[in-house]
């Protein structure tokens, strides 16, 4: 029987990464829905669930996608409340890849040096992959603050996750690269999580800083988030910290990715969202 990934994205179009990622990660079919919220979803939902035997719905699964992380954790939502005893399938929610590649990028981290008790700061962390991957290092233990260019934006993020994973997050406006390079002078861990091509340290602002000991940039796009950082940095030693380039840990966020991918066809009942992810991503790194 194929394995059919129904592919909902909130945006116009579904994305084509996460189609290829999803054929690279043993779907038969991947049909992708654009467009898609919890007002018109009950439809598609219905056909997924009522159109194979129970022994046979582990061949079919969805994919929430899209770059809106709030609309897409509100339709992984609805999705799953049209499903009922007898009558669901698996579902994952990667929205702008939020889920697998804070966890890569955390798991990463946590390879190189210890998370708990260090103080980390998440640059630009309002974004899909900044918001999950601050509440996966407060999960670790570390204390966690959230930069944005405007402190009302910080602040709504932290209490949406705070909501979400019920981790504390402390917010911070850091308007530009000098007070967000104040904002990491006695921070341990450094995540940059910044627009595509949008550079938010240079290299003197991080490179004579003695308190910092990891730090990773979830840009690949140049400039980099981090100036004086390479995209295909893999845990090696750049003026005496450890750095992962976007690249470095993208392999294993495209690992990780086509493992999820291929954990949804082994049952009919499996829910993946950051917390499974990022477990699964551990065992990986």
């Amino acid at each position: 029987m194929k394995k059919l990934l129904f592919q909902f994205d909130t945006d116009i179009y579904p994305a084509v990464f996460d189609t290829v990622v999803a054929y690279d990660g043993g779907a038969d079919h991947v049909i992708g829905y654009g467009n898609v919220s919890p007002d018109n979803c009950r439809g598609l939902v219905e056909g997924a669930i009522f159109t194979r035997a129970p022994k046979d719905k582990k061949n079919t699964a969805i994919f929430v996608g899209g770059s809106d992380m709030n609309a897409g954790q509100a339709l992984f939502t609805a999705v799953q409340s049209h499903f009922f005893s007898g009558f669901q399938v698996s579902v994952m929610l990667d929205s702008n890849g939020s889920n697998t590649t804070a966890a890569a990028a955390v798991a990463k981290l946590a390879t190189s040096g210890t998370l708990a008790g260090k103080k980390a700061v998440v640059l630009a962390g309002t974004g899909p992959v900044g918001q999950r991957a601050a509440a996966m290092l407060a999960q670790e233990g570390a204390q966690v603050t959230l930069t944005a260019r405007q402190y009302e934006r910080a602040a709504s993020v932290c209490a949406a996750m705070k909501a979400r994973f019920g981790v504390e997050l402390t917010p911070l406006e850091a308007f530009d690269n000098e007070a967000r390079a104040a904002a990491i002078e006695d921070a341990q861990i450094v995540l940059a999580t910044g627009a595509a091509g949008v550079k938010l340290l240079d290299v003197e602002h991080w490179q004579h800083n003695k308190t910092i000991e990891l730090m990773a940039d979830a840009n690949a796009t140049p400039p980099l988030g981090i100036g004086g950082m390479d995209m295909l940095d893999k845990g090696q030693e750049r003026h005496g910290k450890i750095v992962w380039g976007a690249i470095g840990f993208g392999s294993l966020k495209l690992a990780l990715h086509r493992a999820c991918i291929a954990k949804l066809f082994e049952e009919s009942q499996l829910v993946l969202d950051a917390e499974n992810i990022f477990a699964l991503a551990k065992t990986m790194a």
